[in-house]
């Protein structure tokens, strides 16, 4: 079964990581989609945090990277995809999750959605917690996958 696991990513985390691992072992083909908002100022371009998520996801050979910018609905039409994973830190994570799956099943009564649980070291990570972290300089590398640690440090003129 082919599932999609779709964010910003801006950047990866290994909070993020660690959910694409655990529905990597579980499903035949899983396929990471990076979201664009274009209303949402990001640090990392979608080439840039598409290739970030390629990276640091090599090691799982039935996973794929892609991008969109419209609604997650129409790309799972478009990619024959019935079943999104999501990850849930905290209520606030599920509140806000359940409405977008709610609607997301509205315009598509084939498209389910399952909740994972962040595994509780990764609870309280977030991509913006590491952009704020590392942008008052203190140390985030051991929460996000090494490749992205670097293209931070190169984002903020330290390499």
């Amino acid at each position: 079964m082919k599932v999609l696991y779709t964010g910003s990513f801006d950047p990866i985390t290994l909070g993020h990581l660690d959910i694409i691992n655990r529905i990597s072992s579980k499903f035949d083909e899983v396929v990471v989609t990076v979201f664009n908002n274009k209303e949402k100022k990001y640090w990392f371009d979608i080439q840039e945090r598409c290739n970030m998520v390629k990276g640091a996801t090599t090691h799982l050979h039935n996973v794929t990277v892609d991008y969109t910018e419209g609604l997650v609905v129409e790309y799972c039409e478009k990619n024959n995809i019935n079943l999104i994973v999501r990850g849930l830190r905290a209520v606030s994570d599920y509140e806000y999750e359940l409405a977008i799956s709610s609607i997301n099943k509205h315009l598509n009564h084939k498209l389910e959605t399952i909740f994972l649980v962040a595994s509780s070291e990764y609870s309280f990570l977030s991509s913006s917690m590491i952009k704020d972290v590392a942008e008052h300089g203190g140390v985030f590398e051991d929460l996000v996958p090494i490749n992205v640690g670097q293209e931070i440090h190169k984002k903020l003129g330290r390499i």
